[in-house]
């Protein structure tokens, strides 16, 4: 699993959002599920959210989360995918305006149900 976040000191664009975002690192966050199938878990995880919308746009007053490798890019192979910046086990979320426990415990019910065997 992993995190990107330009909030984060570990970003690689940290210093950017330092700079142009007054350090607050802006609403959009991605990461990677940790499965054997990341691509099926990344499915799991969108169809198993309450609170975020499915699609594939960023910057709603809404909570957006896509799993690019089963929608956007799913014509590409796993090789083709993780060249174009995209593995498999990446989602993409947009946060919105809702509370963050609502939020977090959306997040934490799909996770959960993503990584079930």
């Amino acid at each position: 699993a992993w995190v990107r976040y330009p909030g984060l000191p570990s970003d690689p664009q940290y210093e950017k959002a330092q700079k142009y975002l007054k350090g607050t690192g802006g609403p959009m966050v991605v990461f990677g599920i940790k499965s054997e199938n990341a691509k099926e878990a990344g499915q799991k995880f969108i169809d198993s959210l309450g609170l975020f919308s499915h699609v594939a746009n960023v910057g709603d007053a809404r909570s957006l989360a896509i799993h690019p490798a089963s929608t956007t890019h799913s014509q590409l192979s796993e090789e083709q995918l993780s060249k174009a910046g995209c593995p498999a086990d990446m989602v993409r979320l947009s946060i919105g305006l809702e509370t963050i426990e609502d939020i977090l415990a959306d997040l934490d019910s799909a996770l959960e149900s993503a990584v079930k065997n």
